[in-house]
C-alpha cells in the first residue's frame, strides 16, 4: 500500500510527509475495503443508472417569440454598420 501512496503521489506531483502517507494510506485501504463489500453485492436485475435520485429536465421548452425590433436594439449601439452591431476588432 505504502508503494501505491508514493506513486500517486509522485504522479500528482507532490510530497507527503511520512504521517500524510500513513494518513492516506489508512484512508485508501477504507475505501478499498468498502468497494470490496460492495462488489458482493448481487445486482442482478438492478437497471444502470446516472443519478441516485430521479432526475427531470427543470429547463421549460423552447418556444419561438417575438423579439424586440432590430431597429430600437440598435438606437443604443454607439456604432453600427448594415444593421448590425460594429465593435473594434480584436484579431488581426
Amino acid at each position: 500500500m505504502k508503494m501505491d501512496i508514493e506513486k500517486v503521489a509522485k504522479l500528482a506531483r507532490i510530497e507527503l510527509s511520512g504521517e500524510e502517507k500513513k494518513t492516506f494510506g489508512n484512508q485508501l485501504e477504507q475505501i478499498l475495503a468498502y468497494m470490496e463489500q460492495l462488489n458482493r453485492l448481487d445486482t442482478t436485475g438492478v437497471e444502470p443508472t446516472s443519478h441516485a435520485i430521479p432526475m427531470v429536465n427543470v429547463f421549460r421548452e423552447d418556444e419561438v417569440k417575438p423579439s424586440s425590433p432590430r431597429e430600437k436594439i440598435l438606437e443604443i449601439s454607439p456604432v453600427q454598420e448594415d444593421g448590425h452591431f460594429k465593435v473594434p476588432r480584436i484579431i488581426e
